[in-house]
């Protein structure tokens, strides 16, 4: 590393402590766009209640390049927790959206679902979910927005069939709070997630550092109607799903992103990235 190299953050705050030159950073090219913007390519459905890849009343769309999660085909909300997987799985990374609730609740729906949403990380795959079970094991960075008063922040921890440690101790409950501020109305927020594998996790809102915590494992509640087969408890979560949520009220994703932190980890090779934190000597090119 070239000494007048300066301990820096990437531009969106979410590397801190990776050693990098200015000139270093990542690319926007370096981005992977898990959304293309037109349809929903590389993307699989799962509601409760449904088989997988049934998209029921049309919840997950694409409409002038925003991705929808929208209601107007129910006539109630009927527990269809859903879910919108993407394909293909990965263990260390930085998944970023940008997101914004809209509209009113479907009616039906519990009150706590109000202007909530998530990002599942670490996810069980699709196909191993029953036709009725209502979440996905996994990790939860829950998505709230506030109501027009009081504290609501997002980018908050829930667990669904998992639980995580902080500070050297096993947390149980099903969710926590982050640190973030409230986003009223309708305005766009960006929400980052760095996951590094089973080691530890740190969420981030508009650049800001909001919640961490370590070594997400399986285990406790908040899902029903799973396979037992898939719940390993005590098991560490090494990799997994991204997806995203419908909880009944309408939000929009106008950018789902991801930078890869594994990669090829030899400065000779031509696809070397000073950011990756796990080699996969397999795909340098020289």
């Amino acid at each position: 590393m070239n000494t007048a190299c300066l301990i820096t953050r990437f531009a969106f705050l979410v590397t801190a402590a990776l050693p990098v030159c200015a000139q270093e950073k990542p690319a926007p090219s370096d981005w992977i766009p898990l959304f293309n913007g037109r349809n929903l390519d590389g993307w699989v459905v799962k509601i409760a209640g449904h088989e997988l890849g049934d998209n029921f009343a049309n919840t997950f769309r694409v409409e002038d390049g925003v991705l929808k999660v929208s209601y107007d085909g129910y006539a109630e909300f009927g527990a269809r927790f859903g879910h919108l997987f993407y394909r293909r799985k990965f263990s260390h990374y930085i998944i970023a959206a940008e997101y914004r609730f809209t509209g009113e609740q479907l009616r039906g729906a519990p009150g706590w679902a109000l202007r909530n949403s998530g990002i599942m990380i670490h996810s069980q795959a699709p196909e191993t979910m029953r036709r009725d079970q209502d979440f996905p094991i996994s990790i939860e960075v829950q998505l709230l927005g506030g109501t027009g008063s009081g504290t609501r922040p997002t980018a908050n921890l829930c667990t669904p069939g998992t639980h995580v440690v902080m500070e050297g101790k096993l947390v149980t409950q099903h969710c926590v709070p982050s640190r973030s501020k409230t986003y009223h109305g309708d305005q766009w927020v960006r929400v980052e997630v760095k996951v590094l594998g089973s080691e530890r996790i740190e969420h981030f809102v508009d650049g800001e550092r909001v919640l961490a915590y370590e070594k997400p494992q399986i285990g406790g509640g908040g899902v029903n109607n799973y396979d037992e087969a898939v719940k390993k408890d005590g098991a560490l979560l090494e990799e997994g799903y991204i997806a995203l949520q419908s909880e009944s009220h309408p939000i929009e994703f106008r950018k789902v992103e991801l930078l890869n932190l594994v990669g090829c980890m030899d400065p000779k090779a031509k696809n070397y990235r000073p950011y990756f934190v796990k080699a996969d000597a397999s795909v340098c090119r020289y």
